[in-house]
Order: structure tokens, then C-alpha cells, then sequence
């Protein structure tokens, strides 16, 4: 998943969830596979809400489905876990922690109970839990959880499979959030080796790696070594998935805030302009993603003295933000 943001560009973690919802008042007498249709019905309305922001609506929707998950399949199946864990997922977006915490814990038990305590399923709960854990400030318990899934991949899946190339870049965000630069470093390295042998060296995935390792350098002032991995990021995403996608935006963003770091803001200008452009086309205009693009330039327009189109911007982006907080509520 990329995030913008206006001064620190976050290395991008690896997650395995089902971002899979529609308020339905059904009767719970349906026969088994009307049940199971039903369920996957919800879920499908989930990415929908989701996609669009609507994550308030879509916890509604999947708390039904985690209702039906549990009569249709019964409180120890995996489809039953699948959609705790999306529960878990949405309230972990709307900041709500302390719901989605137990959520977690509970489908990590079920996988460990029905697939045993070193499967892959099990690896990917973990990095949930740890990513929970980080966006809680518990750093201490994310770092035995990674740690934990990085092994499980490696001793089942090998050491050069994609997933371990996931584990090896949570870890890496887990170093880079404390400023372990140095520990950090070699993880983003392994990874995107892993990657660029398994995927080959054009593929989107490369270019989230590249990304991670130019994010890396460039938060320690190490511009020279970043820019090329920023730019080959760009042509990366531009080649496999087109020059109109939402990640070709947000590489044109990262690389513009690299130039805006170093003052560099002529070249700046232009990568933010395209970067709107394409997120407004593919998100529509009141995307929250849209907004972070919005304060981005608008920072940019102070500097250079464009005071009324900051303004302008900077209040449209607030516009945006509090219309999504509002539909969240």
C-alpha cells in the first residue's frame, strides 16, 4: 500500500489482507450455499466501500459478514477468520486500535489452531498484528512478531520468495521508524533482490522495493543515491502498468518531494502537477489521496511565492479531508 505525504515518504509495507460490504436485512434461514453466496457478496461490497473511502460503511457491512461467516461456516473456519481479520483491517484504518487489536489476535489463533503455527497464513497474521502494533507505538512487541514471520516464510516458502521479500521490508520499516538506518538498509536490499530475481527486474513489485531503498537514503540527506531509484521506480510503474496509474502518480510525488528537499523546486512543479492530474482522473477529485497531493504543492507554491495558489490549494485539500472525516464518523 503507497502513502503520500508531505514531508516523509514512509516505506511501504507488504500487506497480505483481504481488503474485501452493503447493509443487507436478510433472514438467517437461508440454505448453507445462499449463506456462502451471501458472504461473498458482502465482502465484494467491502472493496467497493473501501476503494472509495467509506470505511465507516464498510465496517457496518462487514460486521454483517462476519455474522454470516460465523452461522454459514462456524467460529473456527478460516472464512470465518477471513472476515475477522477484515473487520480487524477497517478498524485499524479509522485509528479505532483497541477494536481491531483482539480481532487480529483471534484470527491468528484460528490459523495456528487449523493450519499449525508455521504456516504461511500464519506469517501474514503476524505482520498484521506487528502492523497494528506499530500504529499503536508498540514497537517492542511489532519486532518479535516480524521476526517471527520472517522465519516462518523462510524455513516453509524459501529464501527467496516474494513473501519473504514482504517480511524483509516490515522489518526494514520497523528499523527505519526508529531511525536504525543501518539495520534497516540491508533488509531493503535483500528484498529487493529477492524480487528482481523471482518477479524480474521490471515488475511493480521491483519498483515498491526501489522505492523503499530511495526513501531509505533519502531521509538521510543521501539525495545522489535516491534519485536514480526514485526515477527507476517511475519507469517501472509507467512500462507494466501505464502512465495514467495511481502508483506513476505517486512515484512523480516522491520524486518531486525529493527535489523540493533540496530546494530543486522548478523540477518540483511539474511532477506535482502530473501527479494531480492522474490521481484526480483515476480517484476522483475529493480522494483523501488527492488531498495529500493538494498540501504537497501547496507547500511548494509558499516557497516560490505562489501565496494565493497555496491558499487556494490548502483549502481545498482541508475541504477534502474534513468531508472524509465526516463520512468516517
Amino acid at each position: 500500500m503507497k502513502t503520500l505525504a508531505n514531508t516523509v515518504r514512509p516505506l511501504t509495507f507488504y500487506r497480505a489482507t483481504v481488503v474485501l460490504i452493503m447493509v443487507l436485512v436478510v433472514s438467517f434461514t437461508l440454505p448453507a450455499h445462499a449463506q456462502e453466496k451471501l458472504w461473498k457478496k458482502l465482502n465484494a461490497k467491502i472493496v467497493m466501500l473501501s476503494q472509495q473511502g467509506k470505511y465507516s460503511k464498510a465496517s457496518n457491512v462487514a460486521k454483517e459478514a462476519l455474522k454470516v461467516a460465523e452461522k454459514t461456516f462456524g467460529s473456527d473456519h478460516l472464512n470465518f477468520a477471513t472476515s475477522m481479520n477484515l473487520l480487524a483491517l477497517l478498524y485499524k484504518t479509522q485509528g479505532k486500535y483497541t477494536e481491531a487489536e483482539p480481532l487480529y489476535k483471534r484470527t491468528l489463533e484460528i490459523w495456528e489452531k487449523a493450519l499449525g503455527k508455521e504456516y504461511p497464513g500464519v506469517a501474514t497474521d503476524l505482520n498484521n498484528l506487528a502492523e497494528l502494533c506499530i500504529s499503536q507505538g508498540k514497537y517492542a512487541e511489532a519486532e518479535p512478531l516480524y521476526k517471527r514471520a520472517l522465519e516462518i516464510d523462510e524455513k516453509v516458502l524459501g529464501k527467496e520468495h516474494p513473501d519473504v521479500a514482504r517480511d524483509l521490508n516490515n522489518l526494514a520499516t520497523l528499523y527505519y521508524i526508529h531511525g536504525k538506518y543501518a539495520e534497516a538498509e540491508p533488509l531493503c536490499k535483500r528484498a529487493l533482490e529477492i524480487e528482481e530475481k523471482v518477479l524480474g527486474k521490471e515488475h511493480p513489485g521491483v519498483a515498491t522495493d526501489l522505492n523503499n531503498l530511495a526513501v531509505l537514503y533519502d531521509n538521510q540527506g543521501k539525495y545522489a543515491e535516491s534519485e536514480p531509484l526514485y526515477k527507476r521506480a517511475l519507469e517501472i510503474h509507467e512500462k507494466a502498468l501505464g502512465k495514467e496509474h495511481p502508483d506513476v502518480a505517486t512515484s512523480l510525488n516522491n520524486l518531486a518531494l525529493l527535489y523540493y528537499s533540496q530546494g530543486k523546486y522548478a523540477e518540483a512543479e511539474p511532477l506535482y502537477e502530473r501527479s494531480l492530474a492522474i490521481m484526480e482522473k483515476a480517484l476522483g477529485p475529493e480522494h483523501p489521496i488527492v488531498a495529500s497531493v493538494l498540501e504537497n504543492m501547496a507547500e511548494l507554491y509558499k516557497k516560490i511565492g505562489k501565496k494565493d495558489e497555496a491558499e487556494k490549494l490548502a483549502k481545498r485539500a482541508k475541504k477534502i479531508r474534513s468531508r472524509y472525516t465526516n463520512d468516517s464518523k
